[in-house]
């Protein structure tokens, strides 16, 4: 049996071509199922729908054999033991720092300003702002990060873009571009050993799907 661990929404939607490329489909709507095991046309696989942060944890511990997981999750949680074969290409978006479009954010840096950031990527944000020798205060969110600024209780968000229409529906610029972001294919090195045929159609269907 090899089991894919996928979460919903987007990257669920957008990794049914690439499965249909390796001749599997999906049986079951996660958004109407209650299941969190799907099946699919093939009896030797299937897939599991998890929180799109604990696709990761799936993979490297067993529960998956491989996973599709964005570059963000990746970075903030780890990868440790996970083999990273293909870059897919979708649920493309970047990871940005906003303000309140009355914020004087350029200024703030160059003073050496101690910033007060919202987000829930407060690794990558860690990084970022100290590469850039900005001081930071970090508030972890989990959702509706573009109220913090809003309430006066931070300076700046990180969080990711994909349209920017959620930031200008409430008054806020994006103003730093941190990286951008796509979906990778993990598998777990264990199960890449035991299960390498059909883990390897796999990926080869994957690659060939996005030209690679």
């Amino acid at each position: 049996m090899i089991t894919l661990a996928l979460s919903k929404g987007r990257i669920f939607e957008e990794t049914l071509p690439l499965l249909k490329a390796a001749g599997i489909e999906v049986l079951e709507d996660p958004e109407t199922s209650r299941k969190l095991i799907l099946t699919t046309n093939q009896p030797n696989v299937r897939v599991l729908v998890v929180r799109a942060t604990d696709v990761p944890t799936y993979v490297q511990y067993g529960g998956a054999d491989l996973g599709i997981t964005g570059r963000d999750t990746l970075l903030e949680h780890g990868s440790d033991g996970l083999y990273q074969p293909l870059d897919l290409q979708i649920a493309k978006c970047r990871i940005s720092v906003a303000v309140r479009s009355d914020f004087d954010y350029a200024t703030a840096v160059k003073k050496g300003s101690r910033l007060t950031v919202a987000t829930k990527y407060v690794a990558i944000s860690r990084d970022f702002f100290a590469a850039k020798g900005v001081h930071v205060d970090l508030i972890k969110l989990y959702g509706s990060m573009e109220l913090a600024p809003l309430v006066g209780m931070a300076d700046a968000i990180v969080d990711l873009v994909s349209t920017g229409n959620t930031l200008k529906a409430n008054q806020l610029v994006e103003v730093e571009r941190i990286m951008d972001i796509s979906s990778r294919l993990v598998v777990n090195q264990a199960a890449l050993k035991l299960k390498q045929a059909p883990i390897r159609k796999i990926i080869d269907a994957f690659a060939a799907a996005i030209g690679q």
